[in-house]
């Protein structure tokens, strides 16, 4: 992973911002992409330069392909990168009967869709600039959980990028390009309050083997592991970050 610039979509708080953090004191630039939170964005970026790294902001709504596109315009042809394709949204909570058409296709958009389409620009910047990188999708325990009377639909969308980590590692192995995912578990960021409850991780750890919800930092470490040479042999793994539940 010597060499490689980590780009992070969703840099701004949370699992992102861990990731960036701990990439730069571990050697590497980076590339963070935020769609509404300039001011976190900010605030990883200056970490990541503290630890004596560069850190190039881009906004991005992956909801949106024009702006994909227009992301991956904005990196360095040269620059080999790995990926960390984190961002995503939550609804409120919500069960079968809230749900609407506009709410499903906005969180399939995000989550599903953009996703894709990130780890499609990624591998074909991978291509242009003839260095293989690794690519780690960010799911979500829910993909097992199924989330009822929670967020059914983020959980389907986590489903979804389960499929599709399982699908691309076996496309893009013969390339030296592993593909694997992190599920996190209870883990403490700012994504319960944006989803009204703020109170969950109280509410829920007790439901949790170890007893214990999970920090960003935790989630970070297995990320970047896969990305490392340690994890040579890994590709198409789904790696549960969950204290067991």
């Amino acid at each position: 992973m010597s060499h490689h610039t980590i780009l992070i979509t969703g840099g701004s708080a949370g699992i992102g911002a861990a990731c960036a953090v701990m990439a730069a004191e571990r050697g590497h630039d980076i590339i963070l992409t935020y769609n509404s939170d300039r001011a976190g964005a900010e605030a990883t970026a200056a970490a990541v330069k503290a630890a004596g790294q560069r850190a190039q902001i881009i906004r991005c709504d992956v909801g949106q392909p024009e702006q994909i596109d227009r992301m991956f315009s904005e990196i360095d042809p040269a620059c080999p990168i790995h990926l960390v394709n984190n961002a995503g949204v939550v609804g409120p909570t919500a069960s079968i009967a809230d749900l609407t058409a506009e709410r499903l296709t906005n969180i399939f958009a995000v989550n599903v869709v953009g996703a894709m389409l990130v780890a499609k620009g990624a591998v074909a910047h991978m291509r242009r600039c003839g260095q293989s990188g690794h690519i780690v999708n960010v799911s979500s325990a829910a993909a097992r959980l199924g989330s009822g009377n929670q967020y059914v639909d983020y959980a389907a969308t986590k489903g979804a990028i389960d499929t599709f980590t399982l699908g691309l590692a076996d496309e893009l192995a013969p390339e030296g390009i592993r593909v694997n995912a992190v599920r996190p578990g209870l883990i403490e960021t700012e994504i319960h309050a944006k989803g009204g409850e703020p109170d969950r991780l109280a509410r829920l750890s007790h439901m949790v083997p170890m007893r214990r919800s999970g920090s960003a930092q935790e989630v970070a470490d297995a990320i970047l592991w896969l990305l490392s040479d340690h994890s040579s042999y890994v590709t198409r793994a789904l790696i549960d970050v969950t204290g067991g539940r």
